[in-house]
């Protein structure tokens, strides 16, 4: 099995030993993505849901696949009371068949983020 690194100028830098993403066997594993854009996280749930969906975007697009070939997402949040606000900017990133998808509650999220998504596409 051979896998292949992807990174992307468009989205912030790794913050730890691992890749923006990784293909392999046609699928691309994009690894959770902060809402951080241009160095700054935005302060509520919308912008950081936009945010973080833009830094997937911008990596899949490295790998030369998009947002219409993920199959499944998962969403961290740190209050699961921000869920209605980070599902209305999440269904405006995708179309139906929409992807499958997880999304938990978590303690605590890198760099205090509201939101954390990572996703898994085909190329």
């Amino acid at each position: 099995m051979m896998k292949q690194a992807v990174t992307s100028e468009k989205a912030p830098a790794a913050i730890g030993p691992y890749s923006q993403a990784i293909e392999t066997e046609g699928l691309i594993f994009v690894s959770g993505q902060l809402p951080v854009e241009n160095g700054v996280m935005p302060e509520d749930i919308a912008a950081q849901t936009r945010a973080s969906l833009n830094n997937v975007k911008a990596i899949l697009e490295a790998a030369g696949s998009d947002l219409s070939k993920v199959v499944k997402t998962t969403v961290f949040l740190k209050d699961m009371g921000d869920f209605g606000g980070m599902n209305e900017v999440y269904a405006s990133f995708f179309t139906e068949p929409y992807p499958a998808r997880a999304c938990f509650e978590v303690a605590r999220l890198p760099k205090d983020a509201k939101v954390e998504i990572e996703a898994i596409a085909v190329r």
